[in-house]
């Protein structure tokens, strides 16, 4: 009986294991262009185990929208948000004592 009861233990835990792993993930991507201006950063999702698609993951206040990689307004707001992060690098440098 105890061998019974730690196996489906075992069954329940790797469930919740396998479903909080694709719950990261994204399934689809967002039909709605995003203004630059609302994207904070973005992380960059490859097809694995427990994720079906490429997807960019535009991180958003309070939420996260998964993108197409192959769209081009998909890699405009990649561009658009590298560069601001350039002009916030550069704008704590120069703010920084002693930095040239």
């Amino acid at each position: 009986m105890r061998l019974l009861e730690a196996f489906c233990t075992l069954v329940l835990l790797s469930t919740f294991i396998c479903s909080t792993q694709s719950a990261s993930c994204c399934l689809s991507y967002t039909k709605r262009m995003l203004p630059c201006k609302r994207i904070m950063d973005y992380s960059i999702q490859t097809i694995n185990k427990s994720c079906d698609i490429n997807a960019i993951i535009f991180h958003v206040l309070g939420k996260f929208v998964c993108a197409d990689p192959s769209q081009i307004w998909t890699q405009s707001r990649m561009s658009c948000v590298n560069e601001k992060k350039k002009k916030q690098a550069q704008i704590i440098k120069n703010r920084t004592p002693g930095s040239a």
